[in-house]
């Protein structure tokens, strides 16, 4: 039953980090690697760099939500919800 997520290569769930620059501010995101790749296909699609997507991403939901107590699992779920869009 779960040999299709189980068989998950270990480089695809290894955790990442990078630095992005956030309103002027260095700062540093840890996930893993999968969803790096999801995250450099969706600034890719809005052509522009990962780090100006992410840096987009963060203003606007702090402009809509307020504080955001962790970002890198608001990451994570955007990619989720980019994979369900895409496959509709």
């Amino acid at each position: 039953m779960c040999e299709i997520y189980a068989s998950t290569p270990p480089a695809e769930y290894e955790q990442i980090t990078r630095s992005i620059r956030i309103n002027g501010a260095v700062t540093s995101i840890r996930i893993e690697r999968r969803f790096w790749n999801i995250l450099d296909e969706l600034a890719e699609e809005e052509q522009t760099s990962t780090g100006k997507f992410i840096s987009t991403l963060h203003n606007e939901a702090y402009s809509l939500n307020g504080e955001i107590s962790n970002f890198a699992s608001l990451l994570r779920v955007v990619c989720t919800t980019y994979l369900v869009n895409k496959s509709t």
